[in-house]
């Protein structure tokens, strides 16, 4: 074994600060589709680091402000449940991702409880599916009084007509999907960079289900806690009452980005 090997190596850290190492690691992007703060543009990736609130001053990340008020969007999703939904539930994924990735460097500089490695991962896997869902589900919306619900048009409006067969086919196939989910979850419009197809995926929790290299540009909600104080059991009239806020000109910006 070479004095190189990692087993050789001593468990003190060399100077490197968690900062740096944590920078290095959201640099990198959780999801293969960020883009630095410095080179996000309506032309590339749709996630910037800022989009996450990535704080590279304590090498975490913050929970990003909502982008309306909280009532901005009540005749579909009442201000009680934007509060408890955004300060409450996506503020958790943030801190859970923050935790995971502090333990998980603490077990790469075997400081850390190796034997919960499995756990870490899946902590990490978990919340930050939460955070980067959560960002990309707020701005995927606008009052309809703004142009929410409205189709989509050009290359987008073109693509769901030959992948789906109409934009009301595929409608049917999101809604159905996104209703249809076991437990808690999400109903995804994709980007299928291979085949350059749109697919409609299920996401159980906030990460199982979606394929490998699946670029998600429109996701609903369906956990209870998002809708359940106005909609109770109902969540197909809550699905219903969403497509009438989708902002299809962001979903054809994420297009744009994703078949570029």
């Amino acid at each position: 074994m070479s004095p190189e090997s990692p087993d050789n190596q001593s468990n003190e850290q060399p100077n490197i600060t968690r900062r740096s190492a944590l920078t290095g690691l959201a640099a990198l992007g959780a999801t293969g589709m960020l883009a630095s703060t410095a080179s996000a543009s309506t032309n590339t990736p749709y996630l910037a680091q800022a989009d996450l609130g990535w704080d590279a001053a304590t090498g975490q990340y913050t929970l990003p402000d909502l982008p309306y008020a909280y009532d901005a969007l009540k005749a579909v999703i009442d201000e009680q449940t934007m509060r408890i939904h955004h300060d409450k539930h996506h503020a958790g994924y943030v801190k859970g991702a923050n935790k995971a990735l502090a333990e998980l460097e603490k077990i790469r500089w075997r400081q850390g409880d190796e034997s919960l490695i499995q756990h870490w991962q899946r902590q990490l896997s978990f919340h930050m599916g939460g955070h980067i869902n959560h960002t990309l589900f707020w701005t995927s919306m606008k009052p309809e009084l703004l142009g929410g619900g409205t189709q989509p048009t050009g290359n987008l409006s073109n693509a769901i007509k030959s992948d789906f067969g109409s934009f009301g086919k595929f409608m049917t196939q999101f809604k159905l999907a996104a209703a249809k989910v076991e437990g808690s979850g999400w109903g995804y419009l994709v980007y299928e960079p291979l085949s350059r197809r749109l697919m409609v995926t299920q996401m159980q929790n906030q990460q199982d289900m979606m394929f490998t290299g699946a670029i998600p540009l429109l996701g609903v909600d369906v956990w209870e806690h998002a809708y359940y104080l106005k909609y109770q059991n109902r969540r197909a009239d809550y699905i219903e009452a969403f497509t009438t806020i989708i902002d299809w000109t962001e979903i054809s910006r994420r297009f744009e980005a994703a078949r570029a």
